[in-house]
């Protein structure tokens, strides 16, 4: 605890047992004044390897069955494999996935943020890739225990606060995006948005000016948790943005001050500016791309809010199978909600929200308070007029992606309601941390039975990794396709280069009308086929000799950052496949073609963004460092 620390978070367990005379003295806070002295070392690692016991507990299913037809399994383990391999040909931060698409790629990195991808690209450097989905899910949940954990501890005392973070991890939205899903990206979320709530709330010298109270020291690392929430997923970027704004208007109406308000503005604008490597591109190359795939406004409906609100029912056949998948997340939300909201009155009755002589106590657990009916509101059709008024909004697809951010405010509140005071017997915390044990462990086994799919959709990690190793390839993602372009019709077991006749060729025949055609020599589709002299994920070098005028169609989706040359001459103004493949007219005679990855100005200028916020940051870091050591005692 910091000396002089006058900021007073609310203890929902039991009152302090002295409190200040002078309102204007620094008071510390119950969760800290539990034990006079530093605790015991014991203490200090038993509640953390509680943690790490729980993040292994909700993790062993996936190590015991593997991660089996997740919606997002295939997607990530691909995007695993392409990074690994664009940093083993020396590139660092990739921009084209070559496997996607059956070998012809898509510009998968550009469009989906970096962090996780790298996480999983570096697990798999050291560890065999069947265990790098468990490894990977450990962390996240362990993350997303200690970063509930460390917001609890502003409001709870160490053993209730380990509680809520074990709570946390055992939420039903964390088992169902663990299990069902398989979306580890969003699993990042779990940690950065109870950061983002601690930063933002947190007034660590609360008698002094507007802006030594903004920037107290919480402006810096709440710039690298938006920093960190954009990297790892765009939705959890949406979605933190939104809770930032939120929580800093109900912080600064309650602490009836500025201070809130300004420290979020600087924190959000530094750190989308330390993303701008990622969201400026992302942003400017849209253009380029079907980016609005992703939220169905060209492709699947299913993709729709207004198709996805709680336990819905359409007559639409297409929508059907999308309904059974709501028909496992419904109960989940229910439960998540109803457990948030029924702890909280129970506090309520029981007295321990007011603490009439602390009034520093409520811009803590009232902005927490009001995630849970906000949230019940946008995942009904009531709500719609506010998904189509709130600007990327709809991106988010799911209205119950929502429940990320209930996981760290439902873990607080059923930990205080549950925690016995200090008028129980002293063996009543045991009893009640051995029963919320046996919760937690009957929860995964409950979620493991029900939410595991054996190959329903997805291949199993051995089928991907054969058919990564094969070079055969993925489908790819319709979101990252080329305008007009078609990823249901590009071809699968094509060569690195067909001379056909025509350039819009049709290259295969489907096995069944579900199927993407596949290329067979004897189709006689191809004149002639040419095999790669170089083919590295964002360079590409082929040579024939062409026994007439044709076209040369490359196995590589058409992407304007790619340079193309025909003999040393760029080439531009290709005609356009509904494959979205490159086909180049080649006349009689030698052909050499290369494919080059460029570096276009939207990334120049990205960087640069980047390079400025993080120079900035540094400054601010300095400022926070020089005000907080300035402050009287």
């Amino acid at each position: 605890m910091m000396r002089g620390f006058p900021m007073v978070p609310i203890s929902l367990v039991s009152k302090p047992s002295r409190v200040p005379e002078d309102p204007r003295a620094p008071q510390v806070s119950s969760a800290a004044a539990e034990r006079p002295g530093k605790p015991a070392s014991w203490t200090r690692f038993a509640h953390p390897a509680l943690i790490l016991l729980a993040a292994a507990i909700a993790s062993f299913p996936i190590w015991f069955h593997g991660p089996v037809a997740g919606d997002d399994f295939e997607f990530h383990l691909v995007s695993w494999l392409n990074a690994q391999q664009s940093w083993l040909n020396g590139i660092p931060y990739p921009h084209w996935a070559s496997s996607p698409n059956f070998g012809a790629g898509e510009p998968r990195f550009i469009f989906y943020p970096p962090l996780t991808w790298m996480l999983g690209a570096a697990l798999g450097l050291v560890l065999p890739w069947t265990l790098v989905p468990v490894a990977m899910t450990f962390l996240l949940l362990a993350a997303t225990g200690f970063a509930t954990r460390a917001l609890a501890r502003q409001l709870l005392p160490r053993a209730p606060a380990t509680l809520a973070g074990c709570a946390a991890i055992f939420s039903g939205y964390v088992l169902f995006s663990t299990y069902f899903r398989t979306a580890f990206a969003e699993l990042a979320g779990g940690f950065w948005i109870p950061l983002l709530l601690l930063f933002a709330l947190r007034d660590r010298n609360s008698a002094a000016s507007v802006w030594r109270r903004a920037l107290d020291g919480s402006a810096l690392p709440l710039a690298l948790t938006v920093a960190g929430a954009w990297l790892s997923d765009a939705p959890v970027g949406v979605m933190a943005s939104y809770l930032l704004a939120a929580v800093a208007l109900a912080a600064a109406l309650l602490a009836r001050s500025w201070f809130p308000v300004i420290r979020a503005s600087i924190s959000y604008a530094l750190g989308v500016g330390l993303c701008g490597l990622y969201l400026i591109p992302a942003a400017w190359e849209q253009r380029w791309v079907d980016i609005l795939q992703v939220s169905g406004e060209h492709g699947d409906p299913g993709l729709r809010i207004e198709n996805n609100w709680l336990f819905p029912h359409h007559a639409d056949a297409a929508l059907n199978a999308r309904d059974q998948n709501l028909h496992f997340i419904s109960p989940v939300a229910v439960s998540m909600l109803a457990i948030a909201l029924v702890s909280l009155l129970t506090l309520w009755l029981r007295g321990r929200l007011s603490v009439k002589d602390r009034p520093m106590s409520r811009p803590w657990w009232i902005p927490l308070a009001l995630i849970p009916p906000v949230v019940l509101f946008l995942l009904f059709p009531v709500s719609l007029p506010v998904w189509n008024l709130l600007p990327k909004l709809r991106f988010l697809q799911f209205p119950w992606r929502w429940l990320l951010v209930v996981e760290a405010a439902m873990g607080i509140f059923f930990a205080a309601a549950v925690w016995p005071g200090e008028s129980r017997r002293r063996w009543f915390r045991p009893a009640v941390a051995g029963l919320c044990g046996l919760i937690f462990v009957a929860a995964t086994v409950v979620a493991a039975g029900n939410f595991f799919r054996d190959g329903v959709e997805s291949d199993d990690l051995a089928t991907i990794l054969a058919k990564y190793d094969s070079g055969a390839g993925f489908v790819g993602t319709d979101e990252y396709a080329p305008p007009g372009a078609d990823n249901s019709v590009v071809a699968t077991g094509l060569p690195d280069a067909c001379l056909a006749d025509n350039f819009d060729t049709e290259l295969g025949i489907p096995p069944t009308p579900e199927d993407n055609p596949a290329w067979l020599p004897p189709q006689g589709s191809c004149l002639a086929t040419a095999k790669a002299s170089l083919r590295q994920p964002e360079h590409l070098r082929i040579g024939l000799a062409a026994p007439r005028a044709s076209f040369l169609i490359l196995r590589l989706r058409s992407y304007p950052a790619w340079r193309i040359t025909l003999n040393g001459h760029p080439v531009t103004n290709l005609p356009a496949r509904v494959d979205g493949l490159i086909v180049l007219p080649v006349a009689q005679g030698p052909a050499e073609v290369s494919a080059d990855w460029t570096t276009t100005p939207d990334v120049i200028l990205g960087r640069t963004v980047s390079l400025v916020a993080l120079a900035l940051l540094m400054s601010l870091g300095l400022l926070e460092r020089r005000l907080f050591q300035a402050r009287p005692s």
